[in-house]
């Protein structure tokens, strides 16, 4: 391990020793130095997921959380400079996280909470005004073909629990006791004038927007939606996202030459 490789090493674990080699300008003990630093980096580490996850944290408390995190710190360290980048697979070590596993939901919540991170620094896009969706959605030729691209922000999540109610809650809208945590909820994300917003959706409204995600055309991305649920709603599915200028761009199919 290179010198550099080790120091880092010994930043995230606490039961590494002061890396060899170490001096101090004004004759202080390096050991005491390097122990204080090392403390200072977690901290902010710590800190740092504390902010962007902060319904996690509510969820099960100051001290589990700051364990928790600790040790997610020790096994997986910054890849990037930006501290809003960190943290972004906390959900699923926090899903093959035993001591939470009391706390079923805990995972996912932790998903919601960074997909709104991710929508909120996404990289701006020019929506399309709700004439210029209807001109495209009026020519029945195209429509079968047509391609709808989403806004960057746009996400989905599809949870086995509430987690946009339990989200809902720790946001002073409905009663935590109340929410069944038990009943599945689906999410959709996005971003309008840099204020990120979250909403139930239906499971085929979620397909239908992953379908457009993965570029199927429009008729096709109904059909998914219909298999996935038969009370799904185009009408729907598409004002909410024209509502929230979530529709970026659109144009018919391009059929590949023979």
């Amino acid at each position: 391990m290179s010198d550099q490789a080790s120091f880092s090493a010994a930043l995230l674990d606490l039961q590494r020793p002061c890396p060899a080699g170490l001096c101090s300008r004004n004759g202080a003990d390096p050991a005491s130095r390097f122990a204080v630093y090392r403390n200072n980096v977690q901290s902010s580490l710590i800190n740092a997921l504390a902010d962007s996850y902060p319904v996690v944290k509510a969820l099960v408390g100051e001290d589990f959380f700051r364990a928790m995190a600790s040790l997610y710190v020790q096994h997986f360290p910054p890849i990037s400079p930006i501290l809003n980048d960190y943290g972004q697979d906390f959900g699923s070590f926090i899903q093959g996280f035993s001591p939470a596993a009391s706390v079923p939901y805990l995972a996912d919540m932790a998903r919601l909470e960074r997909l709104r991170i991710n929508a909120y620094h996404a990289a701006d896009a020019t929506p399309l005004s709700p004439e210029q969706i209807g001109v495209y959605l009026a020519a029945p030729e195209t429509l079968n073909t047509l391609q709808v691209h989403l806004h960057p922000s746009v996400a989905v999540l599809n949870s086995s629990h509430a987690v946009v109610s339990l989200w809902e809650a720790h946001q002073g809208e409905g009663q935590l006791e109340q929410v069944d945590p038990t009943q599945a909820e689906a999410a959709l994300v996005l971003r309008l004038h840099w204020q990120v917003e979250v909403f139930r959706i239906d499971i085929g409204t979620l397909v239908f927007i992953q379908s457009l995600q993965n570029d199927c055309p429009l008729e096709l991305a109904l059909a998914y939606a219909y298999d996935a649920s038969a009370a799904f709603d185009p009408s729907h599915a598409l004002a909410l996202l024209i509502r929230y200028s979530a529709i970026t761009h659109l144009h018919p199919e391009q059929k590949a030459r023979p």
